[in-house]
């Protein structure tokens, strides 16, 4: 079973009515496929030792998110074209949109239900997550074309370390969280999730352990990244969805569909310390540009929550209609983006104002879009989470 569930049903998963009655074979074992880009961007990474661990775990984070919060993207990405792309699910293909017309300027072919656009961690290639092919197809953002595949079993969502070092991919298909040099390509272990429906992570501010969502479950685990085994796990009910962690790396945000809101993990205890209501199919998360906001779309009534993370009081809720689904932030901060699910199309939406400025119509079941370049130091995946 893969993928959110449907605008119509809280219990059920979404897969039979994506991907047909069977379920694809596993690629077959080949020669080792070319890596993907994450290491190459003139940078060290910082070392991952368990010392490094715990002094970051000691000392305060002031905000994790810093990196990202100013409007100017890395110089080095600075002549690549703006554009939007958008995995439509169903059609397997990829929509490609200028933000400054809102116009659609190409479509193409991927693998079948592409989930995801991913931005490698040094933000130099994007990765379509391919889920039923067992592949990526990887995009060169300088032309915003195809250049080459690279299998993965059932990719339906994918991810960096902070560090860069390693690939993490979510294997939603068959409850596993697959850990690779994200220069070789080689794979380092994985993690079996035993509750059904892993399928989106964040990681802690010192990239020591991660949270994952089990959709189907009710559950979000919580994995030791260097040791690469679960640890613990909370169970929240429902059906949580997209994860973040807060800008001071206290608690993780988990929507949750099933319960209509926001789940507050304390990641030290893994309890639900505070839920908050936000609207019917909470589902996606967006940390605003300045860092003051979490956005949360509520899928099923055709809304985003606007929540002040200082207070956790909610302070608007602005209109889509149809089936607002995954976000993504304009560079300046003042577009937010987002895929319309189960109706086809992306909303516009001006973030001062709350006003709908375009609903553009693309393919079957758009999801896990991708405004890039964006600014931040590095990506930590999905379809763009910038540090």
């Amino acid at each position: 079973m893969t993928g959110c569930a449907s605008p119509d049903a809280t219990t059920a998963p979404e897969g039979d009515e994506t991907a047909g009655t069977e379920e694809p074979a596993a690629p077959a074992a080949e020669e080792e496929p070319p890596a993907p880009a994450g290491g190459e961007t003139g940078a060290e990474p910082p070392e991952a030792t368990a010392e490094v661990h715990e002094a970051s775990r000691r000392a305060p984070v002031e905000n994790v998110y810093a990196g990202a919060m100013g409007s100017e993207v890395r110089e080095d990405l600075r002549g690549i074209p703006e554009r939007v792309y958008v995995p439509n699910v169903v059609d397997g293909t990829v929509s490609v949109i200028d933000p400054k017309t809102f116009e659609i300027v190409d479509s193409y072919a991927v693998g079948e239900l592409p989930y995801h656009v991913t931005p490698s961690w040094d933000m130099t290639e994007l990765y379509v997550n391919n889920e039923a092919s067992g592949t990526f197809t990887v995009i060169d953002p300088k032309t915003g074309r195809p250049k080459e595949t690279i299998e993965a079993p059932f990719p339906y969502n994918f991810y960096y370390t902070p560090d860069g070092e390693t690939a993490v991919v979510v294997a939603e298909r068959i409850q596993t969280l697959e850990f690779r040099d994200a220069d070789t390509w080689e794979i380092l272990g994985s993690v079996y999730v035993p509750w059904p429906g892993v399928d989106h992570i964040d990681f802690a501010a010192d990239g020591s352990y991660l949270l994952a969502s089990s959709e189907w479950s009710g559950v979000v685990s919580k994995v030791d990244v260097e040791g690469m085994k679960l640890v613990d796990h909370a169970e929240v009910g429902g059906l949580p969805i997209d994860i973040k962690l807060s800008p001071d790396g206290s608690v993780f945000y988990v929507a949750n569909q099933g319960t209509m809101g926001l789940s507050v993990i304390d990641p030290e205890t893994m309890e639900e310390v505070e839920f908050i209501p936000t609207g019917q199919g909470a589902h996606g998360l967006q940390i605003s540009r300045d860092t003051k906001s979490l956005y949360v779309s509520n899928r099923l009534d055709g809304t985003i929550t606007v929540l002040d993370l200082a207070t956790r009081e909610i302070v608007d809720t602005w209109t889509t209609g149809g089936t607002p689904d995954m976000f993504q932030l304009s560079p300046d901060g003042r577009q937010l983006w987002v895929s319309g699910r189960f109706d086809g199309a992306v909303y516009v939406v001006d973030t001062e104002t709350g006003e709908l400025l375009s609903t553009i119509y693309t393919g079957a079941e758009p999801h896990g879009i991708a405004y890039f370049p964006n600014p931040g130091r590095f990506s930590l995946g999905h379809n763009g989470v910038y540090r």
